[in-house]
């Protein structure tokens, strides 16, 4: 005959070794995801409205979706999950303006330009390379100018296999663009433009997103917080500044959305106001 204590200690056994199990299965599938995440992603862009792009590591362009970064590997996903560091967006809606062709190129390729983004989680400032990059910065003076940054989300963080927070699109769903195109420049500072495989992108790199396609960078760039290895195909244009930085790495710090390793940052990341300066 079992007695209550019994049959109460069988109950919690079983219920701990159904948890147990529910567990395991969890962390199996997590595995399997992050694993896919880490052999697989990329940060592409989409100029104009097109389709989003994902691009693996190894080179293999795939049509998929928009990228962005990966966070900090030392806290947990579930350690991060929800803790929002950031403030409260400014008022104000993001632009819907587009042109049909890149903006003239009046930018002084000898000149110094540096881009400041005045965001929700604190300002993040990087110089740009006017000489090695004439057509990214001249676009990037230009829809500053147009306050087409301005209110617009950074949607995109990778936080497996590559480490990056991607930005520069208005609707905040990925596909966006100014409606033109730009072309790839400085691939020579990567050491192998247009090869194959990979290159280190350093920690403080800014460069451009694109389709995965030649000349297909448009508004949407990516912030690189930890070296990241991708392919040789995204023009770096800007290097961030040490206190932006500290910004990446607290927005990093904070994760995904859901605990995943790529896809909408827990903090909420507003660019209130873009400004591009001469010096």
């Amino acid at each position: 005959m079992v007695t209550k204590d019994e049959r109460r200690r069988q109950l919690a056994r079983e219920k701990y070794e159904r948890q147990q199990q529910r567990r395991a299965e969890q962390q199996k599938k997590a595995r399997k995801r992050n694993a896919a995440v880490a052999a697989g992603l990329a940060v592409v862009l989409v100029a104009g409205g097109a389709a989003w792009a994902s691009v693996g590591l190894t080179g293999e362009e795939k049509p998929l979706e928009d990228a962005s970064a990966e966070a900090g590997a030392s806290a947990s996903p579930s350690a991060r999950l929800e803790q929002d560091p950031c403030g409260k967006p400014a008022k104000g809606k993001a632009a819907t303006k587009t042109w049909k062709k890149e903006p003239a190129l009046d930018v002084d390729a000898s000149a110094k330009y540096t881009m400041e983004l005045r965001t929700t989680c604190g300002d993040v400032s990087f110089t740009m390379d006017a000489e090695k990059a004439p057509h990214t910065v001249n676009s990037f003076a230009f829809l500053a100018g147009e306050k087409y940054f301005d209110h617009t989300k950074c949607h995109r963080l990778t936080t497996s296999g590559i480490y990056v927070l991607q930005c520069g699109d208005p609707t905040g769903s990925g596909s966006g663009g100014p409606g033109y195109n730009i072309p790839d420049e400085n691939l020579d500072a990567l050491g192998k433009p247009g090869g194959t495989g990979t290159v280190k992108y350093p920690a403080g790199t800014v460069a451009m997103a694109n389709t995965g396609q030649k000349d297909s960078g448009g508004s949407q760039f990516f912030l690189v917080y930890r070296e990241t290895e991708l392919p040789p195909s995204y023009t770096p244009f800007g290097t961030v500044s040490k206190d932006g930085m500290k910004v990446l790495e607290k927005i990093a710090d904070a994760g995904v959305q859901g605990g995943g390793g790529d896809g909408a940052p827990v903090a909420t990341v507003v660019i209130d106001e873009a400004t591009v300066k001469k010096a």
